[in-house]
């Protein structure tokens, strides 16, 4: 296996999804992990990430030093790499000229990270320091035209780093290069696929859990469905699966699920109608955070208050992926900063007393599916687009009534109508519409209107760490305007949401 050490990129889990893509096994550690630790984990080879610090902060991250002296080889990325230089004498400055983005990458010398490449090539930057001098027994491999130290090697003891970010699609020959880390440096295997984890997962369900029983939030989306069924596999009808209407859902979605969940997972279901409590809960509130927070208690409430109703449960399955915790991680002391919360990371009671089984927890939404295919799940759950856990309370902007849910959910259904027909629902990461808190003038029948606007917002992406809009013809999209304002009432108005993730994220709140 190969380690990432965080130091707080948004990028670490990144490159743990690179060194997978290459059937290794790899897992993402904290900078304060233990050396024992280390020894105990054996990986074949350590990678030092990025991070927005600079090494001379106060508090700025930092790994027990004897990590360099386990005979483990290490490559070190932009932080990474000035963190191994200056722990191992070398010396890190403000660079005369930050650099960010593009940027040419010239081999200066021959090493193995670099095999069979050409002399030159575009790589991808981020960084304010630089290295100003080497420690002993390294040498210079590549350089930018601002930055002289771009690379670094020592051949002996096989220290590699980076100055550049090998990780992002926009550096060429950076798999390349993480290719040549694992096999000719670090001598891995190609031996993790979905099928060995999946194998590896349900014994450590089996022997953790034993005997007892496990009870689990469904919400029949990819994650929680993987996950139901991976523990399942390993405890059978010792799971307990309970599903929380909150009111909040798509058109006959409660139906849809009831269907395919029963049909395709032979497990314990029970469907609580809760709509009622939520939506009094929720009246008059139209902060963002409030209303996630406020779905996130009284999903905890409902769920407690059945979760009681099964004697001897003693664990509790979430179908939690790791860009749920990276977007939360702040709350729990992280270096990265917050950017929303997730109703199912934290804040549970601890009068629940219930330990966490999250199997998913190092999975992306793409390694989800191919595990789900893999335990044989029906492909409708596998495909399904990614719905959020508050439901269609965060596609509302502004005050949620049963009278804007409606609404909502008439052009949802409409919208993937659509969408399906064309043949760009699998090709999309998400496609959904939201009901936005303003009204326009319009001409309907030639009579003056004031209604609604909605806007549609469907994007591409690999893993929801970042996402593009995604370029729909013009023509489908005026098929979907079209029959939105003629088939759902007091809606005159229809826009396209052309935003990025950076900036923004893809769901509007």
């Amino acid at each position: 296996m190969i380690i990432v050490i965080d130091f707080g990129s948004q990028f670490n889990q990144l490159i743990a999804r690179r060194v997978r893509e290459h059937n290794v096994y790899c897992q993402v550690e904290p900078s304060d992990i233990s050396i024992d630790r280390i020894k105990e984990l054996n990986p074949k080879g350590i990678i030092l990430s990025g991070g927005p610090a600079s090494i001379y902060e106060e508090n700025s991250p930092s790994v027990d030093t004897v990590l360099f002296d386990l005979g483990i080889p290490v490559l070190g990325i932009c932080y990474g790499m000035h963190y191994m230089v200056h722990a191992l004498g070398g010396v890190i400055q403000r660079a005369q000229k930050r650099e960010y983005g593009f940027a040419r990458l010239q081999i200066t010398a021959d090493t193995p990270l670099f095999k069979d490449m050409e002399p030159a090539f575009q790589c991808w930057m981020s960084h304010g320091d630089s290295t100003k001098e080497l420690p002993k027994g390294f040498v210079v491999t590549a350089s930018t035209e601002n930055t002289a130290i771009a690379a670094v090697a020592h051949g002996k003891k096989q220290f590699y780093g980076l100055q550049f970010h090998p990780e992002v699609e926009h550096s060429v020959n950076g798999t390349l290069m993480l290719k040549h880390f694992l096999f000719d440096i670090c001598q891995c295997e190609k031996n993790w696929t979905m099928e060995s984890f999946s194998e590896g997962a349900i014994s450590q369900i089996r022997e953790a859990v034993g005997d007892q029983k496990v009870i689990m939030g469904l919400s029949g989306g990819v994650d929680s469905s993987v996950a139901a069924t991976l523990i399942h596999k390993a405890i059978g009808q010792n799971l307990y699966c309970i599903f929380v209407d909150n009111g909040l859902l798509r058109h006959n979605e409660k139906t849809q699920l009831e269907k395919r969940l029963v049909a395709n997972l032979d497990m314990n279901i029970k469907f609580v109608d809760a709509a009622e409590i939520f939506l009094a809960a929720l009246k008059g509130v139209t902060d963002p955070e409030t209303k996630r927070k406020i779905i996130g208690s009284m999903f905890i409430q409902v769920f407690d208050a059945e979760a009681k109703k099964i004697p001897g449960a003693g664990f509790l399955g979430q179908g939690t992926l790791y860009p749920d915790i990276i977007e939360s991680k702040s709350a729990f002391g992280g270096p990265t900063s917050i950017i929303k919360s997730h109703h199912n990371v934290g804040g549970l009671p601890k009068k629940m007393k219930l330990k966490l089984i999250e199997p998913l927890q190092l999975l992306f939404k793409d390694e989800v599916r191919k595990l789900g295919l893999t335990l044989g799940i029906h492909e409708d759950l596998i495909w399904r687009q990614p719905f959020p856990g508050p439901g269609l309370a965060i596609r509302i902007m502004g005050d949620i009534t049963p009278e804007r849910l409606d609404i909502l959910r008439q052009t949802d259904t409409i919208l993937l109508e659509e969408i399906r027909k064309a043949g760009f629902y699998r090709k999309l990461w998400q496609s959904f519409a939201v009901l936005l808190p303003i009204k326009s003038v319009g001409v309907m029948g030639d009579k003056r209107t004031f209604g609604n606007c909605v806007a549609i917002r469907a994007v591409t992406s690999n893993d929801a760490m970042t996402a593009d809009w995604a370029k729909l013809p013009h023509t489908l999209l005026g098929k979907i305007s079209n029959r939105i304002i003629n088939e759902v009432d007091d809606i005159n108005r229809v826009v396209y949401d052309i935003t990025s993730k950076p900036p923004g994220t893809i769901e509007w709140e």
